[in-house]
């Protein structure tokens, strides 16, 4: 068992933290305690029959600092009530898996998520949730980076392939006719790695995950063999592509957090969300605009990341409908699954910018039941041109029945831009990769 750093306070008795660390010796050894606060069992300091520290500041950095300076590679939680509430254990649980370290208590144990290594420059682009446009951000990037270098984006998601597959984007355009074909041969026609390749037209490799653990660990995954494939494609950098919440159970030289202001800033720093900041390079916050988000909210965001890293670099952004091919003049029904607070807005941006007439917007895309429902809406029955997102049943339900009708599909991709009063994206992005490919020449 490795050397553990013991957490401890002075509302025990001095004898009995010693006996608690004597039991636990008998299991490996205790190299040092940190104590963490509390006096009213104290009368000086007490003697626990291992080197004693003090937290002087933060006590995420004393414990890291500690277990450095002792050798330690475990934290073990002899600590309690009041001294140590459940949101200060957790934030001490997130800084010990970020450096490394294991953490157990009388119950429960905590071990670094497994990182193998990726053999290519790697840049990560990893989630806090669902439906935040993490997607939409990681074929951004591989698009921007593409254009001097090549790329390869790793992304695995819940319905990803049995083993990992390779879609060539660049090579060949990825259109509505494959990604049926997929659909009636049973896979799942909307995976992510499927949109990288339609979208953002670069080589993508497809990867598995079920379930994702406190700090994002995939049950199961095939990401590591996605990883060799797509090293074998002779890449200047690979992007791995988080999955929901779940992360890449590969090292990347780099990580991109996404989160979306439209979701409550407390979920940021709440359980094991502050383990996801401290391991990131760089948050971009999604959807910075009314009326998903008040400028309140963007605040917020930023306050609750500064209160876990206050030197983590922050864009915020916004998303803009881009079809991937010209709809100008066209009759268009637009498919997604934004919520419809912001439907008015997608269907100005496509009539003004695109020169769409739109004539129907349905939120319905991960509900199939209601989807089906609105697509016998007689506005939509009548439109020429399907403007799908590729998300959920865009394929299996809103493409098959536009060929039905004979109705044209055209997908339609969410670009993030810089909101205003934000360092640039594209730079950000770009900085980034420079870092990665830079470290590993």
């Amino acid at each position: 068992m490795r050397p553990a750093l013991a957490l401890v306070d002075g509302e025990h008795y001095p004898a009995v933290v010693r006996a608690a660390i004597e039991q636990a010796a008998a299991a490996g050894p205790v190299v040092a305690a940190l104590l963490l606060g509390g006096v009213e069992k104290l009368d000086g300091l007490p003697d626990y029959g291992v080197p004693l520290e003090q937290v002087d500041g933060d006590p995420g950095q004393a414990l890291v600092d500690a277990a450095r300076r002792h050798g330690a590679g475990r934290v073990l939680d002899l600590s309690d009530e009041p001294v140590l509430d459940e949101r200060t254990r957790f934030r001490l649980i997130a800084r010990a898996l970020a450096a490394g370290l294991e953490y157990a208590g009388a119950d429960f144990e905590f071990r670094p998520p497994p990182r193998h290594p990726a053999g290519v420059p790697a840049l990560a682009i990893v989630g806090t949730a669902k439906r935040i446009g993490k997607t939409a951000v990681s074929g951004h990037a591989a698009r921007l980076l593409a254009a001097d270098r090549r790329v390869v984006v790793v992304a695995m998601g819940r319905g990803g392939p049995a083993q990992p597959e390779v879609v060539d984007g660049g090579a060949a355009r990825v259109g509505v006719a494959d990604l049926l074909a997929r659909s009636r041969a049973g896979a799942h026609a909307a995976s992510d790695y499927l949109e990288d390749a339609a979208l953002a037209g670069v080589a993508t490799v497809g990867a598995r995950r079920c379930g994702s653990g406190l700090a994002g660990t995939p049950y199961l995954s095939n990401v590591v063999e996605a990883v060799a494939a797509a090293r074998a494609l002779d890449p200047d950098l690979v992007l791995l592509e988080g999955s929901g919440a779940a992360l890449p159970p590969v090292a990347a030289d780099r990580t991109v957090l996404v989160t979306s202001a439209a979701r409550p800033a407390e979920s940021l720093v709440t359980g094991m969300g502050p383990y996801r900041i401290l391991v990131s390079d760089m948050l971009v916050v999604t959807m910075c605009e009314p009326p998903l988000a008040s400028p309140q909210d963007v605040e917020d965001v930023r306050a609750a990341v500064a209160s876990v890293r206050p030197d983590l670099p922050v864009v915020t952004t916004v998303f803009r409908p881009a079809p991937a091919e010209p709809v100008a003049g066209d009759r268009v029904a637009l498919f997604t699954t934004a919520p419809a607070a912001v439907h008015p807005a997608l269907r100005a941006a496509l009539e003004e910018e695109h020169g769409a007439e739109v004539v129907a917007v349905c939120g319905a895309l991960s509900d199939r039941a209601a989807l089906r429902a609105d697509l016998e809406r007689p506005e939509i029955a009548a439109a020429g041109t399907y403007l799908t997102e590729i998300k959920a049943a865009a394929i299996d339900v809103v493409a098959e029945a536009a060929e039905a009708r004979g109705a044209r599909v055209v997908f339609c991709d969410n670009r993030p831009q810089a909101a205003p009063g934000s360092p640039d994206l594209d730079d950000a992005l770009r900085g980034l990769a420079d870092e990665v490919v830079g470290a590993r020449a």
